[in-house]
C-alpha cells in the first residue's frame, strides 16, 4: 500500500494560502499594503514549488517501496506453492525481478555477483542482497538529500521574513515628535504583520512537512527491511558448507581409484587372453596350412609371434602408466590436505575479520550517537 501522507502538505498549504489572502484583505477588496501582499505570495510560491519538488521525489519513492512490498508477497505466495523448496536457482534466472530502475539495476548486480560464486557442486560462497539494495538505494530514490533540507529550509523562510518585515517597517518609520511617529505606525504595523505571518507558517509549515518526511521514510525502511527478511528465508543461495566440498572430493578420488584399478586389471586380463588365442591361431593356422598345402609357413609363423611379443610390450607399458596414474592420485590427495590446511587458515582469519567489522560497527554506532547529540544540541541553539 502506498503511502499517500504528503497529500496533507498541500491541504494544510491550500488552507494557509486561502488564509493569508483572506487576511491582507484580497477577498474582500480592502488591500491596505500591497507589498505585503506581494511578500506573502512571493513567500508561500517559494514553499509550493518545494513541496511539488519534494513530492515528486516522495511518488517515485512510492513506487519503489509498493514494489518491494509486491515481491515480499510474491516470495511468500511461491515458497508456499514450491512446498517450502528453496527459490534460489528461480531467481537467479529472473532478469524482469523488478520494474523499477533503480531496483532492476541493483539486482542485476547482485545476480552477477551470485553467479561468479556458482560452482559445480552449488555454491562457493554467496552475499546479502542489502549490499546492493539497502536504506542508501531508498534514500537516493527518495532524493533524502533534498528533502532532509526542507523542513529547516521552511523555518528559515521564517525567519528571514521576520526579519524583512521588521526592516521595512522599521525603515519606514521615522519622525521627531508624537505628532510625526503616530503617522508612521501603520506601516510599522504593516511590516510586523509581515514579521508575523512568515513566521507563523513556516513554522507551521516545517512541523508539517517533517511530520510527513519521517512517516513516509520510515514506512518505506519497514517495507524494505520485510522484503530482505523474505528473501534471506526463501530465496538466498545456499553455500556448500567446507565439509561438504571435501566429502565431495574424497568421493570423486575415491570412485576415480576405482576406475583405475578396474581399468587395470581388465587390460592385464584383455592382453594375457588376447595373447593366448593369438598363439592358439597362429599354432592352428600353421598345422592346417602345412597339412592341406605342404608349405612351410615358419617365416609367417615367426612374424605373428613377433605380434605377440609386441602387444606384451604393450601390455607392460599400460600396467606402468597406470602405475603413474596412482602415483598421481596420490599427489592428489596430498594437495587437498593442504587445500584443507588452508581453509581452515582462511576460516580463522575470517573470524579475525568478523571481529574487527564488530568493532568498527561498535565505533560507528558511538560516533552515530554523538552526531545525534550534537544535531539535538544544534537544534536547540537553532529555537
Amino acid at each position: 500500500m502506498k503511502n499517500r501522507l504528503y497529500y496533507l502538505l498541500f491541504i494544510c498549504y491550500a488552507v494557509v494560502f486561502a488564509i493569508i489572502l483572506y487576511v491582507n484583505g484580497i477577498f474582500t477588496g480592502e488591500v491596505t499594503d500591497f507589498v505585503n501582499v506581494a511578500i506573502n505570495i512571493g513567500f508561500l510560491l517559494i514553499i509550493g514549488v518545494l513541496f511539488v519538488i519534494s513530492t515528486v521525489s516522495f511518488t517515485r519513492l512510492n513506487s519503489c517501496t509498493a514494489e518491494l512490498e509486491n515481491m515480499t508477497w510474491a516470495l511468500q505466495q511461491e515458497y508456499t506453492a514450491s512446498g517450502g523448496k528453496n527459490l534460489a536457482e528461480l531467481y537467479m534466472e529472473k532478469k524482469d525481478f523488478f520494474d523499477n530502475d533503480e531496483l532492476r539495476e541493483a539486482y542485476s548486480k547482485y545476480r552477477t555477483r551470485i553467479k561468479s560464486y556458482r560452482t559445480r557442486r552449488g555454491y562457493s560462497n554467496t552475499c546479502d542482497l542489502e549490499e546492493y539494495i539497502n536504506e542508501d538505494l531508498i534514500d537516493q530514490v527518495g532524493m533524502n538529500f533534498f528533502n532532509a533540507g526542507i523542513s529547516g529550509t521552511m523555518t528559515g523562510l521564517g525567519i528571514l521574513g521576520t526579519f524583512l518585515g521588521l526592516s521595512l517597517g522599521l525603515g519606514s518609520f521615522n519622525g521627531d515628535d508624537i505628532y510625526t511617529i503616530s503617522d508612521n505606525v501603520g506601516p510599522l504595523l504593516s511590516g510586523m504583520k509581515v514579521a508575523f505571518h512568515t513566521s507563523v507558517y513556516g513554522i507551521f509549515f516545517s512541523l508539517i512537512f517533517n511530520f510527513s518526511y519521517r512517516s513516509i521514510m520510515s514506512d518505506a525502511y519497514d517495507k524494505l527491511d520485510n522484503f530482505l527478511n523474505a528473501y534471506r528465508q526463501y530465496a538466498m543461495p545456499i553455500v556448500a558448507t567446507e565439509d561438504e566440498n571435501m566429502s565431495a572430493m574424497l568421493v570423486y578420488q575415491a570412485n576415480m581409484n576405482n576406475s583405475l584399478k578396474q581399468m587395470l586389471e581388465l587390460m592385464k586380463g584383455n592382453a594375457m587372453e588376447q595373447t593366448a588365442g593369438v598363439e592358439r591361431i597362429v599354432n592352428r593356422f600353421m598345422v592346417q596350412m602345412n597339412d592341406a598345402l605342404g608349405t612351410n609357413f615358419e617365416k609367417l609363423g615367426n612374424d605373428l609371434k613377433k605380434s605377440c611379443d609386441a602387444q606384451l610390450n604393450f601390455a607392460a607399458n599400460s600396467r606402468d602408466l597406470m602405475k603413474a596414474a596412482s602415483a598421481m592420485l596420490e599427489t592428489n590427495r596430498e594437495a587437498q590436505e593442504r587445500f584443507a590446511m588452508l581453509a581452515e587458515s582462511q576460516e580463522t582469519f575470517a573470524k579475525e575479520l568478523l571481529a574487527q567489522k564488530e568493532e568498527i560497527a561498535a565505533t560507528c554506532d558511538e560516533i552515530g550517537n554523538q552526531l545525534y547529540a550534537f544535531d539535538q544540541m544544534r537544534k536547540l541553539y537553532e529555537k
